[in-house]
């Protein structure tokens, strides 16, 4: 998707120019001051971040097969170790 310039009325962002989004689509919204000598090109994409493949993985599972304990038994989890007390 190509950055779009917006203003803000106060309350909301608006965009400048039509876009072509269903209604309730939600977007990660990056802020960046748009100087008259700055194209829109030259704010970075998203799209090719190396966490994003990780996030779609982790969608696949539903949140109630996730332990409750995964950050104090990252150990167990990661590497096969046995459970802490």
């Amino acid at each position: 998707m190509a950055p779009i310039r917006v203003h803000f009325d106060g309350k909301v962002f608006v965009p400048d120019e039509p876009v072509d989004l269903p209604a309730g689509t939600s977007l990660l919204v990056r802020l960046a001051q748009a100087d008259s000598d700055i194209a829109t090109t030259a704010i970075p994409s998203m799209t090719d971040h190396p966490l994003l493949d990780l996030f779609e993985i982790a969608r696949e599972f539903p949140e109630s097969d996730l332990p409750t304990d995964a950050a104090a038994q990252h150990d167990h989890y990661l590497y096969g170790h046995p459970k802490r007390p």
